[in-house]
């Protein structure tokens, strides 16, 4: 019998005796070299709806516990020494390997979250130069001022501009099934970390995984569509001395001859995954933080006042237009806040690294 048809109860139990068959050989080959286990996998899909909550519960108990699953064990830790060894000391020694790149690949393809070695630092290098320059910090923060509404439909439309040079209008219908499969390609590579068979699932086009080749399909599409019409601009344009230069990601890769669309597609969506959802969830915690203090609340809006010299009769436009790099350096109790927010509600809380060598 295909171990899928197999009732839900039963597959667990199977699973749970293989796992802990594999800890008592592993155990016995490596006595006193492992540190505790805090459960299996099966724990993290049980607990997948509350997974960032069920880990920290886990953490506050052990601040370096192990995960068993079926071929491995996976170490998870909030040690602070361990974090400075892992993405400092011997960052070399730590990338994403095999075990994340195929879980990434579908949606991400060769991006800088999914690439180790030589493609990792290539893409590393430009992108912090170009997020760097004054260029793209003032067109992005045009770009803020301008969208700055609800938060996660905001955040996606402002880092489309940034990245892309094109409005992204998440009330159209292109613009809603981009999104919405761009969300789900998401939610189903984040569910393969819980999931044994979603290789298996993939192959057979069910369950979670049978949806997904439609939404990358979608995704791809549109991202395809938009670097094939700014490649078009972009040649269109060179001759002309008139045209402005461009200050959004994707033209400044264009403008070294970076023209490989599967590379710039790649690159492109590991941005928006970066930028997107990030953002907005930090935005959430900050103005939920800000409702349950009340007090610094005043003091973050009385130092906004200041350093932009609006007043209380001022509209939300003369305060948008407020908003510059030295208005900004001036706001240092709200940034102190953010940097609190993101401490207590980190926007990416586990960074899975493979150590190569052991």
């Amino acid at each position: 019998m295909d171990v899928l048809s197999l009732p839900t109860s039963l597959t667990i139990t199977a699973f749970c005796v293989i796992l802990a068959a594999a800890f008592v050989f592993k155990l016995v080959l490596n006595k006193g070299k492992y540190h505790p286990v805090a459960g299996t996998i099966i724990d993290h899909l049980l607990n997948f709806n509350s997974l960032h909550d069920y880990m920290k519960e886990m953490a506050s108990k052990c601040n370096t516990y192990r995960m068993l699953n079926l071929f491995q064990s996976d170490v998870y830790t909030s040690d602070p020494a361990n974090i400075e060894y892992i993405l400092k000391t011997n960052f070399p020694n730590y990338g994403k390997g095999w075990h994340h790149y195929s879980r990434l690949n579908d949606l991400l393809g060769d991006g800088i979250f999914t690439v180790d070695g030589e493609k990792w630092k290539s893409q590393r290098k430009i992108s912090s130069y170009e997020f760097s320059t004054k260029n793209l910090r003032d067109f992005s923060s045009a770009v803020f001022r301008i969208s700055a509404d609800l938060f996660t439909k905001s955040t996606l439309e402002t880092v489309f501009k940034i990245l892309l040079g094109v409005d992204l209008d998440t009330t159209t219908e292109d613009g809603i099934l981009f999104s919405n499969s761009f969300d789900e390609a998401s939610a189903v590579t984040l569910y393969r970390y819980v999931d044994v068979f979603w290789k298996v699932k993939r192959f057979l086009k069910i369950g979670s995984e049978a949806n997904m080749n439609k939404c990358i399909k979608v995704v791809d599409e549109f991202v395809y569509k938009i670097i094939r019409n700014k490649i078009e601009q972009m040649s269109k344009s060179r001759d002309d001395s008139r045209v402005m230069k461009k200050s959004d990601i994707l033209s400044r890769f264009l403008e070294m001859n970076k023209t490989d669309p599967k590379y710039l597609k790649d690159i492109i969506l590991s941005f928006i995954i970066a930028g997107k959802d990030t953002t907005a969830s930090t935005l959430s915690w900050f103005f939920y933080m800000m409702c349950k203090h009340p007090l610094l609340q005043e003091k973050i809006a009385d130092e906004v006042r200041k350093a932009t010299g609006i007043n209380q009769n001022s509209s939300i436009d003369d305060l948008a237009n407020s908003i510059t790099d030295d208005a900004l350096d001036k706001m240092q109790y709200l940034h102190a806040s953010l940097t609190e927010t993101l401490r207590l509600y980190p926007a990416i809380p586990v960074d899975g690294k493979v150590c190569f060598i052991r």
